[in-house]
């Protein structure tokens, strides 16, 4: 599991750390950690060039220790202070070992820069000596010392000028920002340093193969299809047939011992997938993909059988209270807007908040799509998938997605984790079947049974994403 703490959560561990530790050690470690890591993305350090941007605080000390160790490998490196103060040690270290300190100026043949401007406690936004010195770098990449400075740490916000990194080195734990969008997407590639901090539970946190290999439902050696759980479906117009063809694909996945299917695309579905069944029991419905002016009924109907549900697409417009049964809301930005009366540029700025005061709202479990999609549970924790790759904005892809949670649901899964177990996979199977070119709807359906084969391989340490 990739966790992610608070500004809070982080300043007690390092506190406690600090009090068991010499004076200094603890920003050598980071300075250590930044220095490798930055010597492994130049591919060494002899000859290169390195331009330090150094603020007041712990982080600005953190990139000067680190610049005087690649000091001391061979490369050049220039500090450009952009505050009026600087951790005195630091700078010491950095002359000491051939480094020197200059004012920002456009001929600095930089291979790569440091963003050591601010730290996680600083606010959103950059002064304009700081904005300055960056123009002068145009076009260098960035490496971000734990956060791209000017990102707002723990809700992933972000208000005025801020860098963009084409890394970020984080130490000790991952901060919200680097899960949750916008500011997650200046980032860049995330690395973390192990500072050894005994840390609380996590205020966002990410799947990991193993995690969702862990949660994935197995056959039983006695199963059938009914243990296996039922999913049912209800989707589909005569405007939108596809969406119940692409929503029933999503649930028969595999994941579910049966699909049954109600709507007026069932010539079609049962075309595609002739194991699919009509009305009956089932341990969860998904509701609303392609529903048009008949998914307020649909809803009614699935809500009525008493069990869990994926309500998607049309479906939304007709949830107005919280439902009394185990439910997924899978709304865009600009759906979860109209069910909310908020802005859908603010949904946008401020998904977190957003997807929490939903779940809060709705006394269920809400899946925001996005770049980063956000999983939100009512009793607060908050799952950020980051498995998938541009391409998979493609129409008709949410209507998979419904369909997976659903067989997810009815096999037994909780909401929470059927919402943020589907979305993973959903993300996966999109980038192993993109393999870095266009996808539609249904190719991502049909790479899911392999994605979930590549999950459940014991010997599997990476992400099929």
């Amino acid at each position: 599991m990739r966790r992610a703490h608070t500004v809070e959560q982080v300043r007690a561990a390092e506190g406690e750390l600090l009090a068991r530790l010499p004076e200094g050690a603890l920003m050598q470690r980071a300075a250590a950690g930044l220095a490798h890591a930055v010597i492994d993305l130049l591919d060494g350090a002899y000859g290169r060039r390195v331009v330090l941007l150094i603020g007041p605080g712990d982080n600005g000390g953190d990139a000067l220790w680190a610049g005087a160790m690649l000091a001391r490998r061979g490369a050049a490196v220039e500090a450009w202070l952009v505050a009026d103060r600087a951790h005195e040690a630091g700078l010491t270290a950095l002359r000491a070992a051939g480094g020197r300190v200059a004012e920002p100026h456009p001929d600095h043949g930089a291979d790569l820069a440091l963003d050591g401007i601010v730290g996680i406690g600083g606010r959103p936004g950059l002064r304009d000596g700081a904005v300055a010195a960056l123009r002068h770098l145009d076009g260098v990449p960035v490496v971000a010392v734990d956060i791209p400075s000017g990102v707002d740490v723990d809700t992933g916000e972000l208000d005025g000028p801020h860098v963009e990194a084409a890394l970020t080195v984080t130490f000790g734990t991952h901060k919200v920002a680097h899960l949750v969008d916008p500011a997650s997407a200046a980032c860049g590639v995330v690395h973390l340093v192990d500072l050894g901090l005994a840390l609380p539970e996590p205020a966002v946190e990410a799947l990991q193969p193993a995690d969702v290999r862990g949660l994935l439902p197995r056959p039983a050696s006695d199963a059938h299809k009914y243990t296996r759980g039922v999913v049912g479906v209800r989707a589909g117009s005569a405007h939108y047939p596809g969406a119940a063809r692409l929503a029933v694909a999503g649930a028969s996945c595999g994941l579910a011992g049966m699909v049954r299917f109600v709507g007026d695309a069932a010539d079609g579905v049962r075309a595609d997938h002739p194991e699919v069944v009509g009305e009956g029991r089932v341990q969860a419905w998904v509701v609303g993909p392609g529903g048009g002016d008949a998914a307020g009924e649909a809803l009614a109907a699935a809500l009525a059988d008493g069990v869990a549900l994926v309500v998607d697409a049309d479906a939304l417009a007709h949830v107005d209270a919280p439902f009394g049964v185990p439910a997924v809301l899978t709304p865009h930005a600009g759906e979860l807007a109209a069910m909310t009366g908020a802005d859908r540029a603010d949904v946008e700025a401020r998904p977190l908040h957003h997807a929490r005061a939903a779940a809060d709202h709705y006394g269920a479990v809400v899946l925001l799509k996005g770049r980063h999609t956000l999983v939100a549970d009512p009793a607060g924790p908050v799952r950020a998938t980051t498995t998938g790759v541009p391409w998979l904005a493609t129409a008709g892809a949410g209507d998979v997605l419904a369909g997976v949670i659903g067989a997810l649901l009815a096999s037994g899964l909780s909401p929470y984790d059927a919402a943020s177990a589907g979305s993973w996979l959903h993300g996966a199977a999109a980038t192993l079947a993109s393999g870095g070119g266009p996808l539609t709807a249904g190719d991502v359906a049909r790479a899911l049974p392999e994605t979930v084969r590549r999950v459940l391989d014991p010997g599997m340490e990476e992400s099929p994403a």
